[in-house]
């Protein structure tokens, strides 16, 4: 019988940033060893309440931490403790930047799982072709609002998951830009999701799992 996973408890960290210091979260499944692969999970809209603690963040990050992967989620410049203020994604993408830098850094590991929630997404994935993670987790991506540009394909597996009832990101513009890369990323559509996957955090949980077990062979 498979054991029940136990989240590991968060600790409090501090990222020296671009603007001053970010605060950050660490969770580390296996603490005193040196992981295969650690995760960096980047937070919604700063002007619109988002921060390290949203739930969707919260359950990317566990999915990774489930696979083995320590996790750092953050406030972006402006949120919570992290100083600076809100600079409509340009110093968002440098915040994103350096800690990546500082997780590899952190955990001694070159590999690392890249993942973003709506805005969190759309800074993720103009960060992947930095940063070139061994897999990217986009959640409903902001296609049409903040992704209105085109934007490189990331050469890495690349997961989109987008609820099909999202009021915010319509999913048939999601669906049409997926479709356009040559490598298309894996599209997932959650039936009557909406933007906030309000009672269907266990089946995102489940896709992005999923998906993350494929990157590790188990």
């Amino acid at each position: 019988m498979k054991p029940i996973f136990r989240p590991p408890a968060p600790r409090p960290a501090t990222v020296a940033g671009p603007a001053g210091p970010l605060e950050a979260r660490i969770e580390d499944p296996a603490p005193g060893t040196v992981p295969s692969v650690c995760g960096v999970v980047c937070h919604p809209h700063p002007l619109y309440g988002g921060s390290m603690q949203n739930k969707v963040v919260h359950t990317v990050a566990r999915a990774m931490q489930e696979r083995g992967a320590p996790t750092v989620r953050f406030n972006f410049r402006g949120v919570g403790g992290s100083a600076g203020q809100y600079d409509a994604g340009r110093g968002e993408l440098e915040d994103a930047l350096a800690v990546c830098v500082w997780a590899r850094a952190n955990w001694g590991c070159e590999a690392l799982w890249l993942a973003g929630f709506s805005f969190g997404a759309a800074v993720a994935l103009e960060a992947a072709a930095a940063v070139k993670p061994s897999a990217l987790v986009t959640v409903a991506p902001p296609v049409g609002r903040i992704i209105v540009s085109p934007v490189a394909r990331p050469p890495c597996p690349w997961l989109i998951v987008q609820g099909d009832r999202d009021e915010l990101v319509d999913v048939a513009t999601v669906r049409r830009w997926a479709g356009e890369f040559e490598v298309q990323p894996r599209l997932v559509e959650l039936p009557q999701a909406e933007h906030f996957f309000h009672g269907r955090l266990g089946e995102l949980r489940a896709v992005v799992l999923a998906f993350l077990s494929e990157q590790t062979g188990n």
